[in-house]
């Protein structure tokens, strides 16, 4: 995640703190935007939950040009990001800030019964992953709380990173549950100004 993006990130996870409601992503991967979450809940007086089962993402598996050779288990010779991102907390001094939530998004989505104050979406990038984040967690998103979705390329030429999450952003625009705040780059804030996903 580019670095002004972070902060446009940061931004809302500080605004939506303010609901007292957790805030939670889904796509953990090493935990960069964690920290981001995790430092806006401690401000908050919140929790950040984050969501993933840590084998990757379809572009971080063997042979494509995200995959990273030391996230793989020696062992098993599966993805396995679980231990990098607990390295990462445990560097940032913000593992009490935060919850891990080690499974794939929509299982947990379907046992998830709170609102939240901001969802983060930045799990997979095919239709069919982008989709069922945005069903499974669109609906917590408290009455004035946020959704915010990374990889947002409105440009046909990127089908493979974001031309999903874009067309998640768009429906999320036309369900008129949402309303579009802010975008920096390729990631939209949307604030809850009505029913509905």
């Amino acid at each position: 995640m580019p670095v002004d993006e972070g902060l446009a990130l940061y931004a809302a996870a500080r605004e939506a703190g303010g609901l007292g409601l957790p805030l939670l992503e889904v796509g953990t991967y090493c935990g960069r935007s964690t920290i981001l979450l995790a430092d806006a809940a401690r401000a908050a007086g919140v929790t950040a939950l984050t969501v993933d089962h840590h084998r990757g993402s379809e572009e971080q598996q063997p042979g494509w040009e995200y995959h990273d050779p030391e996230t793989v288990d020696p062992e098993l010779g599966v993805m396995d990001t679980l231990p990098a991102f607990r390295r990462t907390l445990h560097r940032a001094g913000l593992e009490e800030h935060v919850v891990a939530l080690v499974g794939r998004s929509p299982q947990i989505a379907s046992l998830w019964a709170s609102p939240l104050a901001l969802v983060f979406i930045d799990g997979g990038h095919t239709d069919e992953h982008a989709t069922a984040d945005y069903e499974g967690w669109a609906p917590h998103v408290a009455p004035g709380g946020l959704l915010v979705i990374h990889d947002v390329f409105p440009d046909p030429a990127d089908e493979f990173t974001g031309q999903a999450p874009y067309r998640v952003y768009l429906r999320a625009l036309a369900s008129g549950a949402f309303t579009e705040v802010s975008a920096r780059n390729s990631l939209r804030v949307l604030r809850r100004t009505g029913p509905g996903i």
